[in-house]
């Protein structure tokens, strides 16, 4: 309950504020404006609102109206008093004494207005808000405490009432923004447009920002003053545009005119409205504000299909603990490129309970490799081998596993394989007989052509190829191009780049080799993480002095470390030449870096590769002798 001054303070109070009523232009304030008391009542009278003529309730001057400005019973273009309705003051009262015959004319003006100063009395609460405007904001769970404080008027013309929000900074008013019961909005012309509630935040180190009038009532029924509103709707997207300098940042004006109330500001929570618009305006808000020192709301849901839009639904829906709770759990602004862990606790809880899927890898369909290799989507293999050791081939037998044993669809980048070959040897081990039965395959049965056209067709499912159809280098940029396309096209999910020499590699002439292929590899792995394709890069060693036939290291590779340093797994391929060494059909795959210890080890496994049909097989201890 609002108690009010005595009968002398009430008096002094309204003489030094008189310029804020008249019968065309009445406003209405609060203690907040009019220190150290509360001045007057807030609801319109029904006496008032009987006058005939059209009332605009409030109205304002261009500039701003001090709120201690002195009486002014002259009519100056901000007030009057029709003429109709206005007779002098009995001659007796200019026999009375000064501070007297003041109050008797102020009674008498305001008795015109509908307002008796005699029946406001100490804990009594006198009201001027007009009904419908009062259910207006009970509705919508604003306390008439909070509409004093604001200092919410209205205004009428005709039979229309709308609401007046009064923009104030340090004491004055500055402009006025009308709202009527249909949520239409306009404001006053050739007015500075500022934040709503300014002076609320001065010297405030944690700040609101909410995107309507409403929001801000709705925040200080939740128990927070320290909170504004922007003064015009959101954008209804992010500009792609740099943010402007502050003299043609036209559209926020406003946070330029209000900057020096955001200096001690540590924390500038953006409640603005969860619709796209809302998120613009709170993307647009930050990029001015900084980042760095801005978070952020996430209404609750309101249904399955949607969420609360802002905070006055949330506080008429939920009430006035849940929109705090809701700002006391604000979350850091987003920083592209800075995150921390709750980011990412729902994949973290999935990875644990191992229903993101390939966890551990998918197995490459090799007992031999279970412990040592398994392909783990986003991750780079490198593969290297001296020259014909079967680099190529183990690749394309690991391919048909996966595909056989998971379904994965390829991309296939091959530049040294024709494709009539590259097909060939891709049929051959799927169906696991030979291509032709004369040469290498006479002494086996031929695949018939029944088996050719269902090959035919599982290879236009399962591979995309990536091929320069003139004689020019593909660049790495322009594979990770037509990768990517697979990938959102077909659905792929792995890539082969295979062999990194057949790339062209220009490069500046500043740049070295060893920067050349750092940034190449950067590039690979950021595909393959953001798109969640394994890639498998096939590197030549380069030329070995001196080789003795033992398998080379990833170190050996010709151009960088990096292409070691870089990887997610190495992998070594050789394959036996000697018979005296051994079964020249037994191929070493030596696994020399597993990034992620979940998925494998370093070592060595065995494969028998048959030559006939090119397909890897696990072998038993004993054929490894």
């Amino acid at each position: 309950m609002l108690r009010l001054p005595s009968h002398n303070q009430r008096f002094h109070l309204l003489l030094r504020n008189l310029s804020s009523f008249a019968s065309k232009t009445t406003i209405f304030m609060t203690s907040k404006h009019f220190l150290p008391s509360p001045l007057l009542p807030q609801t319109l009278s029904p006496k008032h609102f009987s006058t005939p003529s059209k009332r605009l309730l409030p109205s304002f001057p261009s500039k701003p109206i001090p709120k201690n400005q002195s009486l002014s019973l002259r009519t100056n273009g901000f007030y009057s008093l029709p003429s109709p309705s206005v007779s002098s003051p009995s001659p007796d009262v200019e026999d009375q004494p000064s501070d007297t015959r003041s109050l008797q004319i102020l009674n008498y003006k305001l008795k015109q207005l509908g307002i008796d100063i005699t029946e406001c009395v100490a804990g009594r609460e006198n009201r001027l808000m007009c009904p419908s405007l009062t259910a207006y904001f009970a509705e919508r769970m604003i306390s008439s405490e909070t509409l004093k404080r604001n200092a919410i008027m209205q205004k009428r013309s005709g039979n229309k009432i709308a609401i007046a929000f009064t923009y104030w900074r340090k004491g004055e008013l500055v402009n006025c923004k009308y709202r009527d019961l249909a949520k239409r909005f306009w404001q006053e012309k050739n007015t500075e447009k500022i934040l709503y509630g300014l002076d609320d935040i001065a010297d405030a180190s944690d700040i609101i920002i909410v995107e309507g009038e409403m929001d801000k009532l709705a925040m200080e029924e939740a128990g927070f003053r320290n909170c504004v509103s922007v003064p015009a709707g959101a954008p209804p997207s992010v500009s792609k545009k740099e943010v402007p300098a502050e003299e043609q940042d036209t559209k926020y004006q406003y946070l330029w005119n209000c900057k020096e109330y955001f200096k001690k500001a540590s924390r500038i929570i953006l409640a603005t409205d969860g619709d796209l618009p809302g998120q613009a305006l709170a993307e647009e808000l930050a990029r001015r504000l900084g980042r760095e020192r801005c978070w952020r709301v996430k209404w609750p849901k309101k249904n399955d299909l949607g969420h609360f839009k802002d905070a006055n639904e949330v506080l008429m829906y939920l009430g006035p603990s849940v929109l705090k709770d809701i700002i006391d759990n604000a979350e850091l602004y987003p920083i592209s490129g800075l995150f921390n862990f709750s980011s990412f606790f729902d994949e973290i809880d999935q990875y644990y309970h191992r229903t993101l899927g390939y966890e551990f890898g998918v197995s490459t369909g090799w007992r031999a490799l279970d412990n040592l290799y398994n392909v783990v989507p986003g991750e780079l293999t490198i593969v290297t081998g001296v020259p014909n050791s079967g680099k190529s081939e183990w690749i394309d037998a690991l391919l048909c596993n996966l595909n056989e044993g998971v379904g994965w669809k390829f991309a296939l980048c091959s530049m040294e394989n024709k494709v009539r070959d590259h097909a060939r040897k891709l049929l051959e081990k799927s169906i696991k007989k030979p291509f032709f039965g004369v040469g290498y395959g006479s002494n086996v049965e031929r695949m018939s052509v029944e088996e050719l056209e269902k090959g035919k067709k599982w290879l236009n499912d399962t591979f995309q190829l990536i091929r320069c159809e003139n004689d020019s280098l593909p660049s790495i940029q322009w594979v990770l191009e037509l990768a990517r396309a697979a990938v959102l096209r077909h659905g792929v999910q792995g890539l082969v780049i295979d062999p990194y020499n057949e790339l062209d590699h220009q490069r500046p002439v500043s740049q070295t080799e060893t920067e050349y292929v750092s940034q190449m590899l950067t590039k690979i792995k950021r595909f393959a993480q953001h798109h969640s394709c394994h890639v498998w890069f096939v590197a030549h060693p380069r030329q070995l002095h001196h080789w003795i036939g033992a398998p080379p290291n990833l170190y050996d590779i010709s151009g960088s470390a990096h292409f070691i340093n870089k990887c997610d797994n190495g992998i070594v391929i050789h394959r036996n030449r000697d018979p005296e060494a051994g079964p020249v059909d037994l191929v070493q795959v030596c696994v020399r870096k597993v990034r992620n210890k979940v998925v494998g080890n370093i070592g060595d496994a065995f494969l028998s590769y048959d030559r006939v049909t090119g397909v890897y097989n696990d072998i038993d201890e004993s054929q490894k002798k």
